[in-house]
């Protein structure tokens, strides 16, 4: 049984507690929060100890694995910690602030020769990993483009929430949800080669931050994928959306607020009209954590190859990292972390 400490007990980090403690492979021993009574309730209610600060538990020798689930700006500091400390670590996403400290995080893991995951919990949304499956056997052929929308409403004071502060947050939307559709597009796509991005703070009083981003990225073989990642998106929205020389492979809804999950399969009628058409539809809870939780335990035990490496965390920043290089400078920009250059 892996022994789990977690660190933030906001939304995301009382599901991983909740994961740690209901697995058959990982016993929750300890949890933490800078406000102390979030972690009381999570460890009453989850009969663990409750322990002073971040860095008491990452020093507990009864600790294995550490989950860090905090604001981005402490992510980088807790991990590193952890990993010095000889635990395993699953950090949500993003791997910090920027690409610069996604990039430590990485050095820090291999160092320490220990599991860093990084939180992409949306690989493992059933449409989507469906989607994966049936692209990766070609169904709808090569790649032609992508186009993928992701966005929610927000709130009113996110200017006073960490989300809306720089230091703390490091990016606006496109560093919050934008991540998870950068860390797909690589997933099915690999790394584009240039991106153009255009940045928008439309309702939110968050600035310098941004409540909407925008993005177009073109791939070696010339394909191309667009991104809109929004806080004005009124209604709960998540599409991703392949398109193939024989077909199209769509994914709706998320569950919860964001809808049903469906994922429609249109099949190219090479005579034109209509094409062939079917709709799966995945309804019930979102397993997508607990089959996360799986796969970092799988990891650490070296069962099977893992998905949110630190490779990969560090790929679904150099996309974010390059699409805020292009905001700031008006043009296209490549990926290759040089300094930006007219295309």
């Amino acid at each position: 049984m892996l022994r789990i400490g977690v660190v933030g007990c906001g939304l995301i980090g009382t599901r991983r507690a909740n994961e740690a403690a209901r697995s058959q492979t990982t016993t929750l021993v300890a949890v933490t929060d800078a406000i102390p009574d979030k972690a009381r309730e999570v460890g009453e209610r989850l009969g663990c100890r409750v322990a002073g600060s971040w860095s008491d538990l990452v020093a507990d020798p009864q600790v294995d694995a550490v989950v860090v689930s905090t604001p981005n700006g402490l992510t980088l500091e807790i991990a590193a910690a952890a990993l010095a400390a000889g635990k395993h670590v699953l950090v949500e996403k993003p791997p910090g602030r920027n690409l610069k400290e996604a990039r430590s995080l990485e050095r820090a893991a291999a160092d320490a020769r220990r599991v860093l995951k990084v939180g992409f919990n949306h690989r493992y949304h059933p449409a989507i990993r469906r989607a994966r499956r049936l692209f990766g056997e070609g169904l709808i052929g090569d790649l032609i483009n992508l186009r993928t929308r992701y966005g929610h409403g927000g709130r009113p004071g996110y200017e006073r929430e960490w989300r809306g502060n720089l230091e703390s947050a490091g990016g606006g939307e496109l560093t919050d949800q934008g991540v998870h559709a950068a860390d797909l597009i690589n997933w099915f796509c690999g790394l584009p080669e240039q991106v153009f991005a255009m940045l928008q703070t439309a309702v939110w009083p968050i600035a310098p931050l941004e409540d909407n981003a925008f993005g177009l990225m073109r791939f070696a073989g010339g394909a191309v994928a667009s991104l809109h990642t929004t806080w004005t998106q009124w209604k709960n929205l998540f599409s991703f959306e392949i398109f193939g020389e024989k077909g199209s492979l769509a994914v709706d809804g998320l569950g919860g607020s964001y809808g049903v999950e469906r994922l429609t399969i249109a099949l190219r009628n090479p005579e034109g009209g209509v094409p062939q058409m079917s709709e799966e539809v995945f309804e019930g809870p979102d397993t997508s954590w607990e089959l996360e939780w799986a796969d970092f335990v799988g990891g650490i035990r070296g069962d099977l190859p893992y998905m949110g490496t630190p490779k990969e965390g560090v790929e679904a920043m150099s996309i974010i990292d390059a699409l805020y290089r292009s905001a700031m400078a008006a043009f296209p920009v490549r990926l290759d972390g040089a300094a930006a250059s007219k295309l």
